[in-house]
């Protein structure tokens, strides 16, 4: 397909489920829907351009209809990997599956883990345990500016989240202290992700900062990025993608803050390499609206970026193939405000797309990684089925 296909965009629509995964209640998230719950929420979604490439077809979503003849493929994705947070449904999609959950804190970080990190920055810490991180820094905010100690929480991730105030602990030293703690949390405590939360403002009015920076782990195994970089092709990374792969298997990276400049960095890519991979995380769908339990939020989201569709169709080369999906779901209708083991959706299209292809309910999210492998014409040796040929082609 190498004469056809030269480049695939994959847009990662961080958190967005469309419900319906089969052992969501061993995960606690029986009847969590991320899409079709917001939807009843607001009163509908005005979704056009999405609902037009099926999405209306793959759940039932108030305001998104289903269409008779889709302007491309549409499936749904089913995640195997034990887990439910960003870097396993990332690493999942990109050809490398787990059979091993990341080790998670209810109770908080264990008492001689916290003193060796204590030791190893020169710094006290405030918190230790799962929070809300908009709600955390209301509680700690004020003295942590007064002691300097940073701010340390968890969820219902696998994450170690350090936040502290710009002002009082400067990025540098921020970030400083998050790799310190990624050394650190190796082994049994070898967490998903060790995340810098900065944040500015006053008592009573803190905010948090576009500063976010994600130390992830490494892929235990090569991924469909490293395949396509090792084949001598681009590879751009969007927002957190750079820190969600540990900067591996990335020829170029634009760390975007928020989903409108990831729509810019995916277009400008566009237009610099014609082959290749682009993988974008647009992440406020999650990090502003899925994890604060706002529904309205989340929907005039999901507007926004549905109405940047047809900018992105234009930057497309003919060659492109163009896939959009999810990570999980973060449901924000439900009393939880982590993330939500949901199945997730699969759009896709471009010139050489077949339309109205119903790819049906994949068994795994690493199907995108084989499809991917398939349609740069490579050798993809990981998991997955590919749908290459149900796509393209006669």
């Amino acid at each position: 397909m190498a004469e056809q296909i030269k480049r695939v965009n994959l847009i990662i629509l961080d958190s967005v489920g469309v419900g319906d995964a089969p052992d969501a209640a061993a995960y606690g998230d029986e009847g969590s829907n991320t899409l079709s719950n917001i939807a009843r929420a607001v009163g509908g979604l005005n979704l056009p351009n999405l609902g037009a490439l099926g999405l209306g077809n793959l759940a039932d979503i108030q305001g998104v209809p289903p269409v008779d003849h889709a302007r491309g493929a549409f499936g749904r994705l089913t995640e195997v990997s034990a887990g439910k947070d960003t870097t396993t449904g990332h690493w999942e999609l990109t050809g490398v599956p787990l059979s091993k959950p990341f080790p998670l804190y209810p109770n908080g970080f264990p008492a001689e883990l916290m003193a060796e990190f204590e030791a190893r920055i020169s710094r006290g810490w405030l918190g230790n345990y799962p929070a809300s991180g908009t709600e955390i820094i209301k509680e700690l905010g004020t003295e942590h500016v007064a002691t300097g100690k940073v701010i340390v929480y968890t969820s219902g991730d696998s994450v170690f989240q350090i936040a502290a105030h710009e002002e009082i602990v400067p990025l540098a030293e921020l970030y400083r202290i998050c790799q310190i703690a990624r050394d650190l949390l190796s082994g049994e405590h070898a967490v998903g992700r060790v995340i810098a939360r900065p944040f500015v403002g006053q008592p009573g009015s803190f905010k948090r900062t576009e500063n976010r920076k994600d130390f992830s782990l490494t892929p235990p195994g090569d991924t469909i990025l490293d395949v396509v970089k090792a084949a001598g092709k681009e590879v751009m990374g969007v927002g957190k993608i750079e820190d969600i792969f540990a900067q591996r298997g990335l020829t170029q990276s634009n760390h975007t803050g928020n989903n409108m400049a990831g729509v810019e960095a995916i277009m400008d890519f566009c237009q610099l390499s014609n082959e290749g991979l682009i993988i974008a995380n647009l992440v406020d769908f999650d990090a502003l609206y899925g994890h604060r339990n706002d529904p309205r939020g989340y929907a005039d989201t999901l507007e926004a970026f549905d109405k940047k569709l047809p900018l992105i169709k234009i930057a497309m080369c003919g060659h492109d193939v163009t896939m959009i999906t999810a990570d999980h779901g973060n449901d924000p209708t439900t009393p939880s405000t982590d993330h939500s083991r949901e199945r997730v959706p699969l759009l896709v299209f471009g010139a050489h797309v077949k339309p109205n292809v119903n790819l049906g309910t994949r068994t795994t999210f690493a199907d995108v990684a084989a499809t991917i492998g398939d349609l740069l014409d490579l050798n993809w040796p990981g998991p997955g089925e590919s749908f290459a040929g149900d796509i393209v082609g006669s």
